[in-house]
């Protein structure tokens, strides 16, 4: 049961590390020229977000409503990186991130769906 729930969920809290670090750095490079470097950061984010919507899909894979909780804790976690974001120095925490966050996780928990891959994650 322990290394069940371990393997389940130390993934999600390894990967909820790298995003607190991420945000916590106030020297993030950039990358080309403003615009370029406005779309890499957003990609970033939904990148981020989509895995680790899908860890929790694997975590929460023994409930009744794998899909929602992995969506809802997504969600919650990145309403608080940006608020966390608000106090690291140059950074700012943003509605439209939040949503990009929040849109990235549902699409990946879609995508898992369809392409019929919760049955592996069991």
């Amino acid at each position: 049961m322990l290394k069940h729930l371990v393997s389940r969920w130390l993934p999600v809290l390894l990967w909820m590390g790298l995003i607190f670090f991420l945000s916590s750095r106030s020297d993030l490079p950039t990358i080309g020229d403003h615009t370029t470097d406005f779309i890499a950061k957003k990609d970033a984010h939904a990148f981020v977000y989509a895995v680790l919507a899908f860890l929790l899909l694997r975590a929460t894979s023994g409930s009744t409503r794998p899909a929602l909780y992995a969506f809802a804790i997504a969600a919650l976690y990145a309403v608080s990186d940006e608020f966390h974001q608000t106090f690291v120095f140059r950074r700012e925490g943003t509605l439209r991130d939040i949503g990009i966050d929040a849109a990235a996780a549902a699409l990946a928990l879609v995508v898992v769906e369809r392409l019929g891959l919760r049955r592996a994650l069991k």
